[in-house]
C-alpha cells in the first residue's frame, strides 16, 4: 500500500467516527475545538507511527470485528520480575507459557515506575520508558513479536488514574507550573479537599489513609487517591485526555494486543460524588474505543472495574456505541471464594443467574485469582435470606481462610483497620485451598483433598463463558512467600504474600509423578485441552443453572451447536449427591466413561463434566 493510501485508510476511519467524537470531546471540553483539532492530529500521527506489520494485522482483524470471540482463550497473568527477572527473560520462557496451554498474556505494569516505593508499577514515572530493571523498549518489542509468532496476544496494564510524583508533569508542578499542577487536583488549602471528603470513599484505609496529600515543594493540596506518591490525573483538563490517550497508543505501537485500563470508574472526579463510577466515564472510554479504531483495530480495550456485575456490564458500553471489548470481572472471585468457605452455593447461583443473561454477547476475564487481595463485596442483602450478616460474615471469611473452624486453608488479611469494616484477604490459590496447611499435617488424604479443590475451582473457572485468566505459578500450585515479612519496603502490605517469585526449581517437577507440582500441572492441561475440543465451553454458548436440588453442589448447562456440557462441582469436603434427572446418556469428559445424568455422587471437592449430544428446539 502506498504512503497515501496508508493515510487515506486513517483518514477513512476518522472520518467513521468523525461526528461522534467531535460531539463527545466537545460535551466533555465545552466546546474546546482547538484541543480536538489537536486530537485528531494526534491520531493521525501516531498511525503514521505504526508498524506495517501491525497494520497488516489490523487489517485482517478489522474484517472481523468479533475475532477475539472465537479463539476461546486462555489466559495468564504474571509480574516480569517475579517470573523470569526481566521482559527478556519472559521471552525466554514463551514455550514453558504455551506448555500451560496459555495462548493470552497478560503482564502486570512494567513502565518506569516511582523507584523504592512502588515495585507493582502502578506509579508510573515515564509512560515512554520501560523499568530499567525489567528491560528497554526494544526488549518489549521483541517480547510482543516472538508472542505473536507462537500465536500468543500480549496484554499490558496502562495505569490511566495517576502518574508518579516524579512523572515530569509532577516534577514541573511541584517547581510551581501552573500548566502543570493543571493537569493534577492542586488546592491552595483544605478548604475543597474537605469538601471532597464527605462523599470520597478512602481505597486503603490503613496502608495509605485520605485521599489528598500535602506537597510542600508546591504548598498546595493535591490528590492522590491511592498513594500519597500517585498523584491523580485531572481528566477535566484537555491536555490530560490527549496526552494520555496518545502514551496508550504509543504502547499499542510497540506490538500490544490488549490495553487493561487500569482502575477505569475512578478517571472523572466531581465534586460532592463519590468520584467514582461516573456517567463522564463511559464519555471518555467511548473516546479511547474511537481512538483505538481509527489508529490500530486490531487492539482490544479491557477494562479494570472493580465493580459490582450490573454495574462493570456498563463498561461494554451498546452495540451502536461500544466502550470496551472486555471487561475484568473481578468481583466473581470474592463469591467463589465465599463459597469454598461457606460450601454453600446459593450466593454463587444467585450471581450467576443475574450475569448469564449478559453471556453469549459480552465477554469476561474471570479469576480464580489474581494479583489483588480478595474484597468481600458480597450481595449482604441477599446472605441476609440465611441469616448470614455482613460483620459476623467478614470475619467468618477471614477467619476461615486463615486456618479457623479445623480449615486447611491459609492465608494473611489486608487493610486490617478496625475503624472500617473493609478487611480483605490474601493468599495463593494453593495455599487458600488448603495445600499448604496439609502438607503441613502429612497427611496425604488431607493434601489430595486440598489438591482436588484447587484443581475443582480452575475447572468452574474454565466453565464460565469467559477468558479464565491464571494466575502465574497456579499451574504448579505454588504456596504463600512469606519472606515478605523480612523485607522493610514490603512487609505493610501483604498481598506479596501470593506475590513471590515463580520458583523454577518447582517448576522443573511438573513432570515427577507423586508431586503436587505434576498433579497440578498435568490437570489443568488435561482440563485445557478438554475445553479446546468442546465447542459448548465458548463464551457464546448459553448457559444456565441446573437445580442440583443441593446447597453444596452446583450445577451448570452449556449449550452450544450440538453439544450440551452439565458441570456439577461439589464444594463439600464430604461426599454428596446431585439430585438431577436429565434424560439421555452422557460421556464424562474427564474419564471417558458413559453414564446417566440422574441421581450423581460425587466425593468432596470433585466436578464433573457431562457431555451429551444436543438438538435445539426450533
Amino acid at each position: 500500500m502506498t504512503a497515501t493510501g496508508v493515510m487515506g485508510e486513517c483518514e477513512r476511519r476518522l472520518t467513521r467516527h468523525y461526528f461522534e467524537l467531535r460531539r463527545l470531546y466537545g460535551e466533555l471540553y465545552n466546546g474546546d475545538m482547538r484541543a480536538f483539532d489537536y486530537f485528531c492530529t494526534m491520531l493521525r500521527r501516531t498511525y503514521g507511527e505504526r508498524s506495517e506489520e501491525l497494520r497488516r494485522t489490523d487489517r485482517e482483524r478489522e474484517k472481523k470485528p468479533e475475532w477475539y470471540r472465537d479463539r476461546n482463550f486462555t489466559g495468564m497473568t504474571l509480574y516480569a520480575q517475579n517470573f523470569a527477572g526481566t521482559l527478556k527473560g519472559v521471552e525466554s520462557k514463551l514455550d514453558y507459557i504455551r506448555e500451560c496451554g496459555v495462548d493470552f498474556l497478560h503482564i502486570q505494569p512494567f513502565l518506569a515506575s516511582t523507584k523504592g516505593r512502588d515495585d507493582g508499577g502502578y506509579a508510573v514515572s515515564d509512560y515512554r520508558k520501560v523499568n530499567e530493571r525489567l528491560g528497554t523498549v526494544a526488549d518489549l518489542e521483541s517480547l510482543a513479536e516472538s508472542c505473536h509468532e507462537q500465536g500468543i496476544l500480549l496484554s499490558a496494564d496502562f495505569v490511566m488514574n495517576h502518574t508518579s510524583e516524579d512523572h515530569p508533569w509532577a516534577v514541573a508542578a511541584k517547581n510551581g507550573d501552573r500548566c502543570a499542577q493543571d493537569r493534577y487536583f492542586f488546592f491552595d488549602d483544605w478548604t475543597v479537599p474537605d469538601k471532597y471528603d464527605e462523599f470520597m470513599p478512602q481505597v486503603f484505609p490503613e496502608t495509605a489513609p485520605g485521599n489528598f496529600t500535602w506537597c510542600e515543594e508546591a504548598g498546595k493540596v493535591v490528590m492522590t487517591t491511592f498513594y500519597a506518591y500517585q498523584w491523580d490525573l485531572n481528566y477535566r483538563n484537555p491536555m490530560v485526555m490527549n496526552d494520555m490517550t496518545e502514551n496508550m497508543l504509543w504502547l499499542c505501537n510497540r506490538g500490544i494486543d490488549a490495553i487493561r485500563m487500569d482502575t477505569l470508574p475512578y478517571l472523572w472526579k466531581e465534586l460532592g460524588t463519590s468520584c467514582r463510577d461516573l456517567p463522564r466515564v463511559h464519555k471518555l472510554c467511548r473516546i479511547l474505543r474511537m481512538a483505538v479504531e481509527v489508529v490500530c483495530p486490531g487492539v482490544l480495550l479491557i477494562g479494570e472495574v472493580g465493580m459490582a456485575p450490573d454495574r462493570a456490564a456498563l463498561y461494554f458500553g451498546s452495540a451502536e456505541h461500544p466502550e470496551c471489548h472486555i471487561v475484568c470481572n473481578v468481583s466473581a472471585m470474592a463469591n467463589l471464594w465465599n463459597t469454598v468457605a461457606t460450601h454453600d452455593v446459593r450466593l454463587l447461583e444467585n450471581r450467576l443467574k443475574r450475569v448469564y443473561s449478559d453471556y453469549g454477547s459480552k465477554l469476561y476475564i474471570d479469576y480464580v485469582r489474581c494479583h489483588e487481595d480478595i474484597h468481600w463485596q458480597l450481595d449482604y442483602r441477599f446472605l441476609a435470606e440465611f441469616g448470614m450478616q455482613e460483620g459476623p460474615h467478614r470475619k467468618y471469611l477471614n477467619d476461615y481462610f486463615r486456618g479457623g473452624y479445623d480449615s486447611d486453608a491459609r492465608g494473611e488479611l489486608y487493610n486490617d483497620d478496625p475503624h472500617v469494616d473493609a478487611t480483605r484477604l490474601c493468599g495463593t490459590t494453593a495455599s487458600l485451598s488448603g495445600i499448604e496447611g496439609a502438607e503441613a499435617s502429612g497427611d496425604p488424604w488431607r493434601i489430595a483433598r486440598a489438591i482436588c479443590l484447587d484443581g475443582m475451582l480452575h475447572a468452574y473457572l474454565f466453565s464460565r463463558g469467559c477468558i479464565p485468566m491464571i494466575y502465574s505459578g497456579d499451574e504448579i500450585a505454588q504456596l504463600n512467600d512469606y519472606h515478605y515479612h523480612e523485607d522493610i519496603d514490603r512487609r505493610d502490605d501483604s498481598r506479596y504474600l501470593h506475590r513471590g517469585p515463580m520458583i523454577w526449581e518447582n517448576a522443573d517437577k511438573r513432570y515427577t509423578p507423586g508431586t503436587r507440582e505434576e498433579a497440578m500441572f498435568s490437570f489443568l492441561r488435561e482440563i485445557w485441552q478438554i475445553r479446546k475440543d468442546h465447542p459448548a465451553f465458548s463464551d457464546r454458548a448459553a448457559r444456565y443453572i441446573l437445580p442440583t436440588w443441593n446447597l453444596h453442589i452446583l450445577g451448570l448447562v452449556m449449550e452450544y451447536k450440538e453439544e450440551r456440557i452439565i458441570a456439577l462441582f461439589n464444594f463439600s469436603p464430604e461426599e454428596e449427591i446431585a439430585w438431577i434427572d436429565e434424560p439421555g446418556d452422557y460421556t464424562d469428559l474427564v474419564t471417558g466413561d458413559v453414564r446417566a445424568a440422574r441421581g450423581v455422587s460425587m466425593k468432596g471437592f470433585t466436578f464433573l463434566w457431562l457431555s451429551a449430544t444436543w438438538v435445539p428446539e426450533e
